[in-house]
C-alpha cells in the first residue's frame, strides 16, 4: 500500500539523496538502535527474567530468524555465545521458524 501522493514521495526522495553518505549511514544507524530498542522492550515484556544470552537469541531470531535454516539458526546462535540449552528451548518453542 503506498499512500503517498507523488508529489510527496518525490520531495522526499530528493531529500534524502541531498544527504551525504555519511550522514544517510548515521541515519540508518539510528533507525536500527531504535528498532533494537524496541525489540528489547518487547522481548523484556514478554520474559522479564531474560538473561543476556536470552535477550541474544531472542533477538536475533526476532531480526534474523526466517532468513536462515534451523541448521543455519542453531551455528549462527552458537557463535554469537548462546548456550546449546538456550539454542533448544528458543527453537522449541519458536516452531514457527522451521
Amino acid at each position: 500500500m503506498n499512500d503517498t501522493h507523488p508529489q510527496i514521495e518525490r520531495r522526499y526522495r530528493e531529500m534524502l539523496l541531498s544527504k551525504s553518505g555519511e550522514e544517510r549511514l548515521l541515519m540508518g544507524d539510528s533507525m536500527y538502535a531504535t528498532a533494537r530498542k524496541l525489540a528489547l522492550a518487547s522481548i523484556k515484556t514478554e520474559n522479564p527474567n531474560a538473561t543476556p544470552a536470552e535477550l541474544r537469541c531472542a533477538l536475533f531470531l526476532r531480526f534474523y530468524g526466517h532468513e536462515f535454516s534451523e541448521e543455519e539458526r542453531l551455528k549462527i546462535l552458537s557463535q554469537i555465545g548462546v548456550p546449546k540449552q538456550i539454542r533448544n528451548k528458543f527453537e522449541n518453542e519458536n516452531e514457527s521458524f522451521r
